[in-house]
C-alpha cells in the first residue's frame, strides 16, 4: 500500500506542478531589485501558477501559495551551490536550493523577521540547509488534489487543517512547514497560540502577561508569514529609494468606449 501511495503521489505531484495561467494585476518586481532588497532569514512569498497553487490559495484564501527562505551566501559557506540563495520545498524535487531565476516573473512579497542577531540568522539558515534532499510530503499532495474541484465542499473552519493531512514524517516537508520548523528551532514566533494569565507580581497585582505556546508546524501556510505581527513587509520599490517626482507620466487622454443600447 505504501508503494502504491508513493507512486500515485509522485504522478499527482508531476500533474499538479504543471503551470496554468494566472492573471496578474500588476508587474512583477525585477529580479535584480528583489535580490538587492533581501537579507538572510527573509521569507519570500510567491504567487504560484501551478495547479497545486490553486488548491493552496483556495484553502488558505490567500494570494500566496509558496514560500522560500533566503539564505544568501550562507549556502555557499556550507558547501552548497554558489549560484543559489534560497531553500524551498518543491513538490517534485523535494527540499532543494534555487537561485533568483526560479522566481523571475512571479509576484512576490518579502517578509522579514524583526530583531534577529547574526547568530540567529546562521542557526535559522543552517537548519534549512541541513534539510536539503528531504522529500516533499506526497500524501499531502493527495489531500490537496481532492480540493481542486470548482467548488470543493469544504467549510471555512476546516480548510487550514486540510493542509496538515500529510504523513507527518519528519523527513518530509511542504514549503511553509519547512520554514516554520526553521523559525521554531530558534524560538522565533510566527503565529503562536497565546494564553493570558495574571502576572505574579506584588508591585502590580492587576498586570496581565502573555504566555506563548508553539503551534504545530504542519498547520502553517505561506500567508501566515504575511499576516504575522512579527514579520515586516519589505517592498523593493520603496526600500531602494522612491521619489514620486521622478516618475514619467503619459498625459495622452484615454478614450473610453461605451455601448449604446
Amino acid at each position: 500500500m505504501g508503494l502504491a501511495l508513493g507512486w500515485l503521489g509522485e504522478r499527482l505531484a508531476r500533474f499538479l506542478s504543471r503551470s496554468t495561467h494566472v492573471h496578474g494585476i500588476g508587474p512583477a518586481t525585477r529580479p535584480d531589485r528583489l535580490l538587492a532588497s533581501l537579507q538572510p532569514g527573509d521569507v519570500l512569498l510567491v504567487e504560484g501558477n501551478s495547479r497545486v497553487s490553486t488548491a493552496i490559495k483556495y484553502l488558505t484564501q490567500s494570494t500566496w501559495s509558496h514560500a522560500a527562505l533566503y539564505v544568501g551566501t550562507h549556502l555557499a559557506s556550507a558547501g552548497g551551490d554558489s549560484g543559489h540563495c534560497f531553500i524551498e520545498a518543491d513538490i517534485v524535487d523535494g527540499v532543494r536550493s534555487v537561485g533568483m531565476d526560479e522566481f523571475a516573473g512571479a509576484h512576490t512579497r518579502i517578509c522579514r523577521p524583526v530583531g534577529l542577531t547574526e547568530l540567529d540568522c546562521r542557526r535559522l539558515t543552517a537548519f534549512a540547509i541541513s534539510r536539503l534532499g528531504n522529500q516533499y510530503d506526497l500524501r499531502n499532495v493527495i489531500d490537496l488534489a481532492r480540493y481542486l474541484l470548482p467548488t470543493p465542499p469544504v467549510p471555512l473552519r476546516f480548510r487550514r487543517r486540510l493542509l496538515a493531512l500529510g504523513s507527518g514524517d519528519p523527513t518530509r516537508a511542504i514549503c511553509s512547514t519547512l520554514i516554520a520548523q526553521a523559525f521554531q528551532s530558534i524560538r522565533y514566533p510566527i503565529l503562536p497560540i497565546t494564553d493570558t494569565r495574571n502576572a505574579d507580581r506584588p508591585d502590580c497585582p492587576g498586570c496581565i502577561e502573555e504566555i506563548l505556546r508553539v503551534r504545530h508546524h504542519s498547520l502553517f501556510a505561506p500567508r501566515d508569514f504575511d499576516v504575522s505581527p512579527y514579520f515586516q513587509i519589505i517592498k523593493p520599490g520603496i526600500e531602494l529609494g522612491f521619489d514620486h517626482r521622478t516618475l514619467r507620466w503619459d498625459d495622452t487622454p484615454l478614450v473610453e468606449t461605451s455601448s449604446v443600447s
